[in-house]
């Protein structure tokens, strides 16, 4: 990021917008315990090398209180504090983030690309998020079409991308969002058909590359701040929170 461009956000005064003084510099996360729409921004994080701390949302009145002292712009989390900023909305977030620890390619068309990918990436993390929340007579049709498009429609796409681009990365030659972002859709959908990789050699090698990174093979070791799948019984939970 420039010197103008650093400026400019450094000066923002966007009402309620102003974080209040958390003490250790380190972001902070605040939404409930488990993935939704917080996970990529924690793997993007957690790729970069950076720690971060979390608030969770354990019940109605905590969103609440959020949404009353104007610390959500759109009434809605995600919402993470960082820079003096508390932002909003998973793709700005995770824009922010990519752009500040340098993983968001080198130039306007490398750029591009990532946010082209992503927003694939995006269409089925959608699909794969929303499953662990569907009633039991649902989920069997929910399924068969998910797999269907990862395995038809998004995984042939960027098998496709690795073998035209012939690198270790997605774009350019450095490890970026689109990556740590396709890993994560990989392991998802991994959880639910575990041979889901079976026709993408690229993919599969892909996987074992990335998973090696120092601070993303940290991430996925127990203990981490990976959150795990939400389980059947912490369903009414969350609904309750946000409904």
């Amino acid at each position: 990021m420039n010197v103008y461009c650093a400026n400019l956000l450094s000066s923002l005064q966007i009402p309620g917008n102003q974080a209040r003084g958390n003490m250790s510099g380190k972001p902070r996360l605040h939404y409930f315990n488990g993935r939704g729409r917080m996970e990529p921004i924690r793997w993007l994080l957690a790729a970069a090398g950076v720690e971060f701390e979390e608030s969770y949302l354990e019940k109605k009145e905590d969103l609440t209180k959020l949404q009353k002292d104007g610390s959500l712009l759109f009434q809605q989390v995600p919402m993470v504090e960082i820079d003096g900023m508390k932002l909003v909305q998973t793709r700005a977030i995770a824009n922010y983030i990519a752009t500040k620890y340098n993983l968001y390619g080198k130039d306007m068309k490398e750029r591009a690309l990532i946010d082209m990918y992503v927003e694939g990436m995006f269409d089925l993390n959608e699909l794969l998020m929303k499953y662990g929340y569907l009633p039991a007579d649902k989920k069997e049709e929910h399924f068969a079409n998910m797999m269907d498009k990862a395995e038809n429609r998004y995984f042939p796409v960027f098998e496709k991308v690795l073998k035209d681009h012939g690198k270790d990365f997605l774009v350019g030659n450095q490890l970026s969002r689109a990556d740590v972002q396709l890993l994560e859709i990989i392991l998802m959908a991994e959880e639910c058909k575990p041979d889901t990789l079976a026709k993408f050699p690229l993919l599969q090698s892909f996987k074992a590359r990335i998973s090696n990174i120092p601070p993303i093979k940290k991430f996925l070791q127990p203990g981490s701040q990976r959150k795990p799948l939400i389980r059947e019984e912490e369903v009414p939970k969350v609904i309750k929170i946000f409904y």
